[in-house]
């Protein structure tokens, strides 16, 4: 009997844990919060604080809060997720290199770039030790590690990296991505900042088709594609196309993340920006 429960309790929490991450997907975070914890909760008492399955899980409930602007509590999530798999898994393991960028990204969300820059070389490092020179994590570990070096401005080290990246994922993943999609729009943010328009708008207006298609139109993700390409209007004083983007990014961000996270209020601050510009009030 106690190992029919077993094999039950590990099925309840898969079954959370894939709901929690349909949720997720869909930008649906405060549906999937509680599936995570609950899922959480049962590997602990089950399997214990050390086991792999446990390890994912908080990664899944740090990667929420990530998604949610709590980044306090993401940041000792995925301290404590590093550390168990250095632990259990090993230095040079490939599910140590996820930990290490994800600690990584939560410290540059917060403009930690000093603290996030020797995780995602560590994790490229092992990456680049561990996996075919094609492979789509590899693609990952570069992406990551340029997006850094834009957030610092050092483009001409960061170029090159999301070059390779984007051919790793078109080859591998296909046209329509969405991890092809990131990458388009963090080289587009690039080419944005120096002032090569024509072809940062090829990219942004592909990414935001693939995000639209692949993830759907009121995903947060396709709010951050519309945001970003009506910054680009916004700098080439396209302000009339720039003006529907932003609200309607504004429109998904609020009904998904709500007022408060950042990502909203930042988005918001940029729409009222443009409408002064614009001589307009916020109807």
């Amino acid at each position: 009997m106690h190992g029919a429960g077993s094999v039950r309790t590990a099925a309840k929490s898969q079954t959370l844990t894939i709901l929690a991450g349909v949720y997720d997907a869909q930008g649906r975070y405060a549906k999937a919060e509680p599936l995570y914890r609950q899922a959480l909760t049962i590997y602990e008492q089950r399997l214990g604080s050390e086991h792999p399955y446990t390890a994912r899980s908080v990664s899944n409930q740090a990667s929420l809060y990530s998604l949610q602007g709590k980044y306090a509590e993401a940041e000792l999530l995925y301290q404590r997720v590093l550390a168990l798999r250095e632990k259990v898994l090993g230095p040079e393991h490939l599910d140590t290199a996820k930990g290490l960028s994800n600690l990584a990204g939560c410290y540059e969300d917060q403009g930690r770039y000093a603290e996030a820059e020797p995780l995602l070389k560590r994790a490229l490092a092992i990456y680049e030790r561990q996996l075919s020179p094609n492979h789509p994590d590899l693609a990952d570990g570069l992406n990551n590690l340029a997006e850094l070096y834009c957030q610092q401005e050092r483009y001409t080290e960061a170029e090159p990296l999301y070059q390779r990246a984007l051919l790793i994922y078109e080859q591998q993943l296909g046209p329509d991505h969405p991890d092809l999609a990131n990458c388009m729009n963090n080289l587009a943010g690039l080419y944005c900042e120096q002032q090569k328009y024509t072809e940062a708008e090829l990219l942004l207006k592909q990414a935001l088709t693939i995000c639209e298609q692949r993830l759907g139109p009121d995903h947060p993700d396709t709010a951050y594609r519309l945001r970003n390409l009506a910054r680009l209007y916004g700098r080439q004083e396209r302000a009339t196309e720039a003006e529907p983007l932003y609200r309607r990014a504004l429109a998904i961000c609020e009904q998904q993340l709500g007022h408060d996270h950042p990502n909203t209020r930042s988005i918001h601050e940029k729409y009222r920006e443009l409408l002064r510009k614009m001589g307009r009030e916020e109807s």
